[in-house]
């Protein structure tokens, strides 16, 4: 179920300095704040499909959207996870064409959509904002270029021990040891992230356990031997 909020101001809100809106001008963030639409979605919602027509752009003010998608056989392959102050859609919208990709609500969100109109606006009107745009679209490129190496030149083990420290860096509970990720992803999640059968996600978990190199208390993980999972993960090394 979906729940229309009151908007907060885009002047106001805490996730706009770790978002590509950080360089709007006062007056742009307001045109934006008066147009957007805050909405609270739960886990398991979808926020847009693949092959739909992108409408306008999607900015997380909290919670955590998976990206992904669907093979022919039906199973789902994450592309990227995406948590508070990430922009989504704006590469379909900019390029005028229809999304290649799906987005799922993973853990309780708030989520603003900002039309098309609005958003081109501020594109057009803001040079620093457009460049951080097309910053962000070189990397993405870079990204899924490295993905693609590491799915042909990286063992399972090494990908899913590179994923563990990306999830720790960005979900990690601070000033703890072990070091929780505070987020919850099934396994089934967490095998669509580095392209590999469920089971196999299961069993390297276990042995990273064994290992003495994570803690796993349910789904929650816990990061025990960093230095160890660096060394695991460094195919290159």
């Amino acid at each position: 179920m979906t729940k229309t909020t009151s908007n907060h101001p885009c002047d106001l809100c805490s996730s706009r300095k770790l978002s590509m809106f950080s360089d709007l001008t006062v007056e742009q963030a307001c045109n934006i704040a008066d147009n957007k639409n805050m909405i609270s979605h739960r886990k398991g919602q979808i926020i847009y499909y693949e092959e739909a027509k992108p409408l306008g752009v999607f900015c997380i003010n909290e919670g955590v959207v998976k990206v992904f998608k669907t093979a022919s056989n039906g199973k789902d392959q994450i592309i990227h996870l995406a948590k508070k102050g990430d922009l989504l859609g704006y590469s379909a919208l900019l390029g005028e064409e229809n999304y290649t990709n799906s987005a799922m609500v993973i853990e309780d969100a708030k989520i603003c959509f900002i039309p098309k109109e609005t958003f081109l606006k501020a594109l057009v009107n803001n040079g620093q904002f457009f460049k951080r745009l097309t910053k962000a679209l070189s990397q993405n490129i870079g990204v899924m270029e490295e993905k693609l190496v590491d799915a042909s030149q990286k063992s399972i083990r090494e990908r899913l021990a590179y994923l563990l420290l990306q999830l720790a860096n960005s979900y990690g509970l601070d000033g703890g040891e072990p070091q929780q990720i505070n987020l919850v992803l099934s396994r089934e999640e967490v095998a669509s992230l580095i392209g590999t059968a469920t089971e196999s996600v299961i069993r390297l978990l276990s042995e990273f356990k064994k290992d003495g190199l994570i803690e796993l208390k349910g789904k929650k993980i816990y990061i025990l031997d960093r230095k160890g999972l660096v060394k695991l993960s460094d195919f290159y090394a």
